[in-house]
Formats: structure tokens, C-alpha cells, sequence
């Protein structure tokens, strides 16, 4: 999964990146606004985890921008501001979920995994599709009952197919042409030189 980190305190930014990368994410990190602006509208994400406190450019504005051209990646914001106020603005601005500093790593990772799982329109923790399991609470995928050992890129393609399905393919097929990506039965997809 690919997550945008909006974070200007460095070594806050470092560590959260550090803790989402072992548990199989991609990470990119703005700084300030408008970065996070700019990659929020020309980078797909599959969630946002957003500061509101920023240089340049307030959380709250680049969310506001994000919502307005209809970027509706799940977006989990992370603020020192603890204050009602801020919380009503955020969630008013399109804020999927709220969290305070200080807070602890296993629960950033949770209420993201939460995000991302609901956004693909999975209400339940546990997703199944045959023999295989993925646990998106814990980010753990089991075959027949066995626990599977995966690299961090085989998790990254099985937990994309798994949460989306054949969404991913729609989207592709809507950029490049239906005749492009064809289905092969029983085999998967097929990428062709169809003109």
C-alpha cells in the first residue's frame, strides 16, 4: 500500500516512515503544504496521513484542495491540536479519521489499515478469498490455515489484489484502453499490442 505522510517535525516523520516501511508500506513524505498539495493531486495513494500544522500551507487547506478536484484517498490526520474546534474543521474538510499526538506507532498502523481496508469497501477485519486469509488489522495473510512467509514486494502485490479485486485493472483499462488488458479464463490478465 502507498502512503502519503504529511509531517514537517523531521525526526517524527523519519520514524513513522521507518515503522510503515516494516510493515510492508511505501511511503513518501511532504514537509509542508504544498508538496503534500501537489503530490495529493498527481501521485495515487492508497491513504494520507496528514499533519495540520504545516509551512506554507495548513493541513486543513490542502485537504479542502485534495476534496475540491475529488481525491478521495482515505486520509488520517495527525496533529498536536486536540481541541474540538480542529476536529469538527477537519472532519467538515473530509478528514476520514483523527488521531493526537502523542500517540503510538501500532495505533497509526491499525486506524490505517482500517482506512484503506474500508475504502476498498471491506467492513470486515478478515478478508477471504479461498484458502487465503489476509488479516488487515495485523497485515497478515494465511494459506489453508498456515501463516504465508512473504517478501515485502509479494505482500505488497497480494495485499493490493486482494483488497481491490478487480478495480485496479477497471482503472488501468480506463487509462489505456479496454483492449489492452485482456482476460485470459481461469489464467488472469493478458497485456496485448491491440491498436
Amino acid at each position: 500500500m502507498r502512503v502519503l505522510l504529511v509531517e514537517d517535525d523531521c525526526d517524527l516523520s523519519k520514524r513513522i516512515a521507518a515503522s510503515l516501511k516494516a510493515e510492508s508500506f511505501v511511503v513518501d513524505i511532504a514537509r509542508n503544504g504544498e508538496d503534500a498539495e501537489h503530490l495529493g493531486l498527481t501521485e495515487l495513494y492508497d491513504a494520507a496521513v496528514l499533519d495540520l500544522g504545516l509551512p506554507k500551507m495548513d493541513g486543513v487547506s490542502v485537504l479542502k484542495s485534495w476534496r475540491s478536484t475529488e481525491r478521495n484517498l482515505p486520509v488520517l490526520i495527525l496533529t498536536a491540536r486536540d481541541g474540538w474546534p480542529d476536529k469538527v474543521e477537519s472532519f467538515k474538510a473530509g478528514a476520514d479519521d483523527f488521531l493526537t499526538k502523542p500517540f503510538k506507532v501500532e495505533e497509526l498502523l491499525l486506524r490505517l489499515r482500517a482506512l484503506v481496508r474500508r475504502s476498498n469497501g471491506h467492513a470486515a477485519a478478515r478478508i477471504s478469498c479461498g484458502p487465503l486469509v489476509f488479516d488487515a488489522q495485523l497485515g497478515t495473510f494465511d494459506y489453508d490455515g498456515l501463516p504465508l512467509k512473504l517478501t515485502a514486494l509479494e505482500w505488497r502485490v497480494l495485499s493490493c489484489l486482494i483488497l481491490r479485486k478487480e478495480v485496479i485493472v477497471a482503472r488501468l483499462r480506463r487509462k489505456i484502453g479496454a483492449e489492452r488488458i485482456e482476460t485470459v479464463r481461469g489464467r488472469g490478465y493478458m497485456l496485448t499490442a491491440a491498436s
